[in-house]
């Protein structure tokens, strides 16, 4: 039995007043004294013993009819499952558990999986949950069973978090999607988390969740945190084979909520710690180290910076490469050769390359000289005022040597024919040669807009005060790109891929008689960057982000890939057709080919480093639907369920004609008691 008014069941104490008020009248019978008693009549002890029962009962009906008053108010109700009938709504939850990069702090995923088994625990049988670690996408899913033992199961095996970025969104997209489905009105979803305030990303969708859809938030990343954070880091990617110092830049940062003041860099190369600087950070938050570096012998070097003094270990390295090339081998194919200096096409370009410490190896030629088997030899090929004089068979070995990845530099001069320049070269070209163009009395182009982003204008910087006072009209290809315009709007500098190769046409020339580029600061740097992007094309990036695909064809071409090795000893399986790496953890990848073994450095995305959180609620008020009926305690559900479950019995209607029956009862009795 419940009651929906359990208050008033207080007045149960006023059933004690009849017995008080019989307790306290009871008189003792007085003595009284007679001349003689013959003439009373002798009363029977079974009258005696017959009123005393009248008065008993009567005494009950008094204290029943009281108490069943009370019982009346307090409004009984027969039904002693109500707490189970509440507890017996079938319940579909999906249980979020965070297993990004961030958790990895302390023992925030040991706390996520102990939430995760309790929330699984508080369910009821007939309940069905799902399962879902998450980081930037659904990486491990178990969909929604009434098996609560297979759920244990499976967050108990769930292994610790990778190193990919935090995204909410899409976990609780796909929990929507899994609760669609059910048919059980009751939907939840538990988002278990450090709640780092990057993994909002930049949604501004808007999206919501369903109707009845809630969103309960159990945060396991309370605490301060320390954490060093190594926010930027610069070092070559590729160099020329020589013995200079490098300098390599590492700004490192305290990024956790407690701030450290003490941190230590070290440099790494090769697996041989060659460098280590204390940091002071008492003073600012963050400070940028300068690392010396030596890298004298060709190949792949291997670069590891680390930074000790925190509590978070995993963040604490960052992986590079340098790839330190051989020298450059340049053939310049002079067309104006001169004994004169001041007439020779070639003079000022063998100037800003040639040297003792230059990073090229500049051999120069003729155009009746150029064979198939000297560009073999060469990484660059640079034709001076040169190209329409060639034979039709060297024609077709310069188009062999860039299809097979060879590198061409042009720049047409006074002594090249048009129509013969785009007949031998046209299927190399980036543009179609038009017209030569001389400016007489003082007229010239200047260079009026440019592709600054390019890797070889790019450290060049904006200023270009170039007079030019000749030129090529050109007209470019379909598959061209144009870097550089005069300010007529003809292109200045065009580039061209052609199969594994690349062709750059400069529509001017590299001495000073069309220009003055060569008495010009920037002419050095402007050759020597040309030189070494064509040489360089195609090169890998000096690191790369877990996640991101490397595409193994554009760096490796069409080398034989005989095994790939994680950081961790794994050998992995590639994607994209057996010619694709999707790095899962940070470190160095090494590719071992037919022609050897290339290494890849893998770093996690910084932003997981930045542990700043952001209160639940936010997330919470940003995706719940205002549709959603805010959910009731089983208390006030149960409440109303027992009232739903009285309507039709209303027991204190029949307790009422109970006590009116017991009052005409009692009022029977108690005149025949005292009569």
């Amino acid at each position: 039995m419940a009651f929906l008014t359990p208050l008033f069941l207080v007045g149960l104490l006023a059933a004690a007043i009849p017995v008080a008020i019989h307790l306290i009248r009871k008189e003792k019978p007085p003595k009284m004294v007679f001349s003689t008693l013959r003439f009373i009549k002798n009363t029977s002890r079974k009258l005696v013993l017959f009123q005393q029962i009248q008065q008993w009962l009567l005494l009950l009906l008094r204290s029943a009819v009281i108490a069943l008053i009370v019982m009346a108010f307090a409004r009984p109700l027969f039904d002693s499952n109500i707490a189970n009938l509440v507890d017996a709504e079938p319940e579909s939850a999906v249980v979020l558990i965070d297993s990004s990069m961030s958790m990895r702090y302390g023992e925030r995923f040991a706390q996520a999986r102990e939430a995760a088994q309790q929330v699984v625990a508080d369910l009821s049988a007939g309940d069905e949950v799902a399962v879902i670690a998450f980081d930037n996408a659904g990486s491990s899913v178990r969909e929604l069973s009434a098996d609560l033992d297979g759920a244990r199961s499976f967050i108990a095996s769930l292994e610790q978090p990778g190193f990919a970025t935090t995204r909410y969104m899409p976990a609780l997209r796909l929990a929507n999607d899994m609760l669609e489905s059910s048919s059980n009105q009751k939907r939840r979803i538990y988002l278990i988390s450090d709640y780092q305030a990057t993994g909002m990303g930049n949604d501004d969708s808007g999206w919501m969740l369903s109707p009845g859809v809630l969103l309960n938030t159990i945060d396991v990343g309370e605490g301060g945190t320390r954490n060093l954070l190594l926010t930027d880091v610069r070092s070559p990617d590729q160099l020329i084979e020589n013995r200079d110092e490098y300098e390599i830049l590492a700004r490192t940062r305290s990024s956790g909520s407690v701030h450290l003041d003490q941190a230590d860099v070290r440099l790494v190369l090769d697996g041989q710690e060659s460098n280590r600087v204390p940091v002071d950070l008492s003073e600012a938050s963050e400070a940028v180290v300068r690392l010396p570096a030596v890298f004298d012998s060709a190949g792949t070097h291997r670069g590891e910076i680390r930074v000790g003094g925190d509590e978070f270990a995993t963040d604490n390295s960052y992986f590079f490469t340098v790839d330190v090339m051989a020298k450059i081998r340049v053939l310049v194919v002079n067309g104006e050769p001169s004994p004169n200096w001041y007439e020779d096409e070639a003079h000022w370009f063998d100037l800003a390359v040639d040297g003792a410490q230059s990073p090229f190896i500049l051999s120069t030629a003729t155009e009746q000289e150029l064979t198939a088997t000297l560009l073999a030899q060469q990484d660059v090929v640079v034709l001076l005022n040169a190209g329409s004089a060639l034979s039709p068979s060297q024609s077709r070995a310069l188009n062999e040597y860039v299809n097979e990845g060879g590198s061409l530099l042009l720049a047409p001069g006074d002594r090249v024919n048009a129509a013969q320049f785009n007949q031998m070269l046209g299927a190399l070209s980036p543009v179609e040669l038009r017209d030569s163009i001389r400016f007489a009395g003082g007229d010239y182009l200047l260079i009026a807009d440019m592709d600054r982003r390019h890797p070889i204008l790019l450290p060049l910087g904006a200023e270009w005060g170039v007079r030019f006072e000749g030129y090529w009209a050109a007209q470019p290809v379909a598959d061209a790109t144009v870097l550089m315009q005069f300010d007529n709007g003809s292109p200045a500098l065009t580039e061209r891929a052609v199969g594994s190769g690349n062709v750059l046409l400069f529509a001017s020339s590299l001495d000073t008689e069309w220009n003055n580029l060569p008495l010009q600061g920037l002419f050095l740097p402007f050759v020597h960057e040309s030189l070494r992007y064509l040489a360089r094309a195609g090169s890998k990036e000096r690191a790369y982000r877990v996640g991101s695909t490397i595409d193994l064809s554009a760096v490796l071409g069409e080398e034989t890939i005989l095994r790939v090795t994680g950081p961790d000893g794994r050998a992995l399986t590639l994607a994209s057709g057996g010619r694709g790496l999707i790095p899962d953890m940070p470190g160095f990848y090494s590719v071992e080919t037919d022609a050897g073994v290339q290494y890849f450095a893998v770093n996690a995305d910084p932003e997981e480093s930045s542990l700043e959180k952001m209160a639940p609620s936010t997330l919470q008020d940003s995706v719940s639907n205002p549709d959603t009926q805010p959910e009731q305690s089983v208390q006030v559900r149960t409440e109303q369920l027992m009232v739903e479950r009285e309507g039709p019995q209303r027991m204190w209607w029949w307790i009422l004609l109970l006590v009116v029956l017991m009052l005409l009862a009692e009022t029977r009795i108690a005149n025949t008691t005292y009569r």
